[in-house]
């Protein structure tokens, strides 16, 4: 992902005072983000969300699924999401399968620092398996659209970072 179109801070959300948080910064605290909440929407129409371990790498954020739990039935439906960081950032983008070998074995060890060391995963059959190769999971990618950046303290600020 290159630099975003736009980057604008948004003068209903913050202080007179405030500036834009910058791509850097909130690219940093992507990378630094250990867990993220997925919202999914459900074949009904209700929503779904759920914390995960996720990544990011190369402008685009990662994340890993079983085939047969909901947020993956969710998305083989419906490939639009929310992904938000437990640090304040949002990532809004769509959900892509990510399949090749090469592909998973390059991102398998993003997930290495993750959760004091715990997330071991090697690239097998199109997916994540864990350290002893069991639990397949399903890796997707989710490019995104807009990210917003919400500085707190003072001065406060809500940055958009449209691409």
């Amino acid at each position: 992902m290159a630099e975003p179109r736009t980057t604008a801070l948004d003068p209903r959300y913050s202080d007179p005072a405030a500036s834009p948080t910058s791509w850097e910064e909130t690219e940093r605290i992507l990378v630094a983000a250990e867990l993220f909440w997925l919202t999914t929407v459900r074949a009904d129409g209700r929503p779904h969300v759920t914390p995960l371990v996720g990544a990011w790498a190369d402008g685009t954020a990662y994340f890993h699924t079983g085939a047969g739990e909901q947020k993956s039935r969710n998305l083989a439906a419906n490939r639009n999401v929310v992904l938000t960081t437990g640090c304040n950032t949002w990532d809004r983008g769509v959900a892509a399968r990510i399949t090749d070998e090469a592909g998973l074995a390059r991102l398998a060890p993003l997930w290495a620092p993750k959760w004091d060391g715990r997330w071991r995963l090697t690239a097998r059959d199109g997916g994540f398996a864990d350290a002893d190769g069991h639990g397949l999971s399903q890796v997707y990618a989710v490019t995104a659209t807009k990210v917003f950046a919400h500085a707190k303290g003072d001065p406060f600020g809500a940055t958009t970072h449209t691409f």
